[in-house]
C-alpha cells in the first residue's frame, strides 16, 4: 500500500468525497490565510511580556516560535484525533485581552496571566472529556447554529477590507470608504481580490493561494523596482527567528505561585467565556460552510475538535503564549475542498516548517494574505438561506447573531446575542414549550456575564 492509499484510508478520504491533492491544496490555503498570526501574536504579546536581558524584537521572535509550536500541537490533535480540517493558533482578540487588559491594564504579571490560561485549558480538557462542553453547544438555538456561518462571513469580510485599507476608521460614522485611488495598498489588495474572484468563478483550484502569492509578488516587485519605498506595500522590516525560548517555557509555574484569588478567578472566567463561545461559533460556522452539520445543526463528534482546542490552549500556556483556538480562516481551506484531518495535518506541518522560514512568512503583506478573508466571507453569506426569516424568533435571533459579530468585533458577542434573544422572543410569541430549560439557563448566565463585563465593576 502506497503513501497516498495509506493517507486515504487513515483520514477516510473516499468517505468524505475528497482526495490527497485536494486536501494538500486546502491545507496550504488555510496556512497562508492564518500564517500572519506567527508574527502578529509576537508583536502583541511582546507589549506585555518583558524578559530581563532580552530586547523587544528578541521577545517578538521568541513568541513567534512558541506560537508555531503551540499551533502545531493543537492542529496535530485536530488532524490525528478529530479528523477535521480546522487550523488552530493563539486567538486574535484573546492575545490582545491578555496583553493590554490583564497584564498592562490590571497589572497582573505576565507569568500569572499564563497561569490563568493554563487553568482555563485544564478546565476545558475536563469538561470536554465528560461531554459537558458539547452538551452546552447542542443547547444553542437552531437559528443561532444556522446563522453563525453568515455572521462569521460578514466578520471575515469586514476584517479583510480593513486590512486592505478599503474600509477605514471615521470619527463621524465610525467606518468609511478609504481613499482607494490614492492608496497603493488598497489598489493592490483590490487587484488581487478581483483576480482571485475571477479564478474562483471559473472553478480553478487553488485560486485563493494564487491570489495571495500574486499580490505579494506584485507588491515586492513594485518595491524592488523603486516604485514604492519599503514599508509602503511591503513590510518595512522582516523578523528573524530567535530559537532560545527557555525564558517562556514553564513560566506559568511561577505565575501559579503569585495569585490574587479574586482577580485571578475573574481573568480565568473571562478567558474561559470568550474562548468557549468563539470556538463554538467558529466550529459551527465553518462546519456549516463545509456541509458537515447534521439536520439539527450539530457537528457530529464535536467533542473531538473541542478537545484539540483544549489541549492546544493548555500546551500553549506551558510554552508561553495566550489561548489557542480554532481559526475562522479554516474556511479558506474548506472552500478549496478540504474535508478531513489531512488538511489540518498539512497546516500543522507547514507551521513547523515555517520555523525555518519565519522571515519569508513575514514578507507576505497583510493586504495579500487578508484578501482570502474577503473572498471566503462573501461565499459564507450563503448561510442566510438556512434561516427561516418568516419566523420572528428565528429572524431576531439569527439577525442579531449575524450583525453583532462584525459590529462588536467578536464572534462570542454575536453568538451570545442570538442565544439570549431566542427564548425571550419565543416566550413573547406564546411558544414557551419550544424553549429548552437549558436554553433559559444559558441566556440568564450570559445576561449576568455581560452586565458584569459592561458595568465597569472589574475591567
Amino acid at each position: 500500500m502506497g503513501v497516498t492509499d495509506s493517507l486515504s484510508e487513515f483520514f477516510e478520504l473516499d468517505e468524505n468525497d475528497t482526495d490527497v491533492p485536494t486536501e494538500v491544496v486546502a491545507g496550504v490555503t488555510t496556512f497562508l490565510a492564518m500564517s500572519y498570526i506567527i508574527v502578529v501574536n509576537g508583536f502583541i504579546l511582546a507589549e506585555a511580556i518583558q524578559i530581563p536581558g532580552r530586547g523587544y524584537l528578541e521577545v517578538v521572535q521568541m513568541i513567534a516560535i512558541v506560537t508555531i509550536l503551540a499551533s502545531a500541537v493543537g492542529i496535530g490533535v485536530m488532524a490525528l484525533y478529530a479528523n477535521r480540517p480546522f487550523g488552530l493558533a493563539p486567538g486574535m482578540g484573546l492575545n490582545a485581552f491578555f496583553a493590554f487588559t490583564v497584564v498592562l491594564g490590571l497589572g497582573v504579571p505576565w507569568q500569572t496571566a499564563l497561569a490563568a490560561v493554563f487553568v482555563e485549558g485544564i478546565i476545558f480538557i475536563a469538561i470536554t472529556a465528560v461531554g459537558a462542553r458539547e452538551y452546552i453547544i447542542r443547547l444553542f438555538p437552531e437559528p443561532v447554529k444556522f446563522s453563525v456561518g453568515a455572521g462569521i462571513g460578514v466578520f471575515l469580510l469586514f476584517i479583510g477590507l480593513q486590512e486592505m485599507e478599503v474600509v477605514v476608521a471615521d470619527e463621524a460614522t465610525f467606518v468609511a470608504l478609504g481613499d482607494i485611488a490614492a492608496n497603493p495598498v488598497a489598489l493592490l489588495g483590490l487587484g488581487g481580490l478581483l483576480l482571485t474572484f475571477m479564478l474562483w468563478a471559473r472553478g480553478i483550484k487553488g485560486s485563493i493561494i494564487i491570489g495571495i502569492l500574486t499580490t505579494a509578488l506584485a507588491s515586492w516587485g513594485l518595491t524592488l523596482a523603486g516604485v514604492f519605498e519599503r514599508g509602503t506595500v511591503t513590510p518595512e522590516t522582516l523578523v528573524g527567528a530567535q530559537y532560545d525560548i527557555t525564558p517562556l517555557v514553564g513560566a506559568f509555574i511561577d505565575g501559579l505561585g503569585n495569585i490574587e484569588p479574586v482577580t485571578f478567578a475573574l481573568v480565568v472566567f473571562t478567558f474561559f467565556f470568550v474562548d468557549f463561545f468563539d470556538t463554538a461559533g467558529t466550529l459551527i460556522g465553518v462546519s456549516q460552510f463545509g456541509g458537515m452539520l447534521d439536520e439539527e445543526g450539530n457537528l457530529p463528534d464535536m467533542d473531538k475538535p473541542l478537545m484539540a482546542d483544549a489541549v492546544g490552549t493548555t500546551v500553549g500556556a506551558m510554552l508561553g503564549t495566550s489561548t489557542v483556538t480554532t481559526y475562522i480562516e479554516s474556511s479558506t481551506g474548506i472552500e478549496e475542498g478540504g474535508r478531513t484531518g489531512l488538511t489540518a495535518l498539512v497546516v500543522g506541518v507547514l507551521f513547523l516548517v515555517s520555523i525555518v522560514f519565519v522571515p519569508l512568512i513575514a514578507a507576505i503583506p497583510a493586504h495579500a494574505s487578508f484578501l482570502a478573508l474577503v473572498v471566503v466571507g462573501i461565499i459564507m453569506l450563503q448561510g442566510v438561506l438556512d434561516v427561516d426569516w418568516n419566523d420572528p424568533a428565528w429572524a431576531v435571533s439569527g439577525g442579531l447573531t449575524i450583525t453583532l459579530m462584525p459590529l462588536t468585533y467578536s464572534i462570542a458577542n454575536g453568538l451570545a446575542a442570538g442565544i439570549i434573544s431566542y427564548p425571550i422572543i419565543k416566550a413573547a410569541m406564546g411558544e414557551h414549550d419550544d424553549v429548552n430549560p437549558g436554553q433559559w439557563a444559558i441566556a440568564v448566565a450570559l445576561i449576568i456575564y455581560f452586565y458584569v463585563q459592561t458595568s465597569g465593576m472589574f475591567f
